[in-house]
């Protein structure tokens, strides 16, 4: 079993820190990008606060909602009421611009690179600035796909003209009765395609970009592999957090490099192949980009 380490840098180790990171970067053959949450959230994709209100303002006096997050778990008595909220929170998060340029900052600093990605957000950023869709791996969804509430069969559906539609004619919160999405096998309503439960829709595009991931680690076996965790909190470790270090601990010629703007976490058993940068994504990656060598 590991041993997590808490790791807080100094301010005097953060371009130390920064220097070899980008040698690693500029020397591994290749690099695993593992992004969770918070790269959106420093790419200006806040669930709460401002933004929140910004946009929610109707739903928060009306239901008591406070923040996208918990926002998408409150019981809807009507499914126009539901997608009322859901083609908001969609349209926001999937088919609006990316607020600012933290995802073409990572593309700058790893498109020369033989890169893949493995992401626990469910909001496309990565392809919106440009990430080869073949080297990524979207774990947990896509908020532009539905899927049967019932998963009566392994399929999903593009929404974004649906979703586009909820939002032009939405009133007083609620979506027209013709536009609530069913199943067009059992008759269910859809739902948008999270893993929440076991009802999440594994579709032929999950298994194919899953093949894809585990082929890319078969082919650098052994070889000099950055893992880069981004903004990985603790909610799901198992997918991208426990998976680096394990790896990191059984290749030598790996290195571990996590930035978070939160406290770090790693092994003691990988310390010595560890870069830890605890800072604001947005800042390390403008960082990055003017380090010299």
């Amino acid at each position: 079993m590991f041993l997590k380490k808490k790791i807080i840098k100094s301010t005097n180790d953060y371009w130390d820190s920064l220097k070899e990171l980008k040698e690693q970067i500029e020397n591994a053959d290749a690099i695993i990008i593992g992004a969770g949450a918070g790269l959106s959230t420093s790419a200006g994709l806040e669930y709460g606060g401002k933004r929140f209100y910004d946009n929610f303002s109707d739903f928060a006096e009306k239901y008591g909602l406070q923040d996208m997050y918990s926002a998408g778990f409150y019981p809807f008595e009507t499914l126009k009421e539901y997608w009322g909220y859901w083609s908001r929170h969609i349209y926001l998060n999937r088919y609006q611009a990316i607020p600012n340029r933290v995802y073409d900052d990572l593309l700058s600093l790893v498109k020369d690179k033989d890169y893949f990605v493995l992401t626990t957000n469910v909001d496309h950023c990565f392809q919106k600035a440009g990430f080869d869709k073949k080297r990524l791996f979207y774990t947990q969804g896509d908020y532009g796909l539905f899927q049967c509430s019932k998963a009566c069969h392994q399929k999903t559906y593009d929404n974004e003209e649906q979703i586009k539609a909820m939002i032009e004619t939405q009133k007083d919160m609620k979506i027209p009765l013709e536009l609530i999405p069913y199943c067009p096998h059992c008759g269910a309503p859809m739902t948008v395609n999270l893993r929440v439960d076991g009802t999440f829709v594994q579709d032929e595009g999950w298994y194919n970009a899953s093949e894809r991931y585990n082929e890319f680690l078969r082919n650098h076996d052994n070889d000099h592999i950055l893992f880069l965790e981004l903004g990985v909190g603790n909610n799901t470790p198992a997918i991208i957090k426990y998976p680096f270090w394990n790896m990191t601990s059984k290749n030598k010629n790996t290195v571990y490099a996590c930035i978070n703007y939160s406290e770090i976490y790693y092994p003691d058993q990988i310390k010595k192949r560890t870069i830890s940068i605890q800072n604001d994504i947005k800042q390390v990656l403008v960082d990055l980009l003017s380090v010299q060598l």
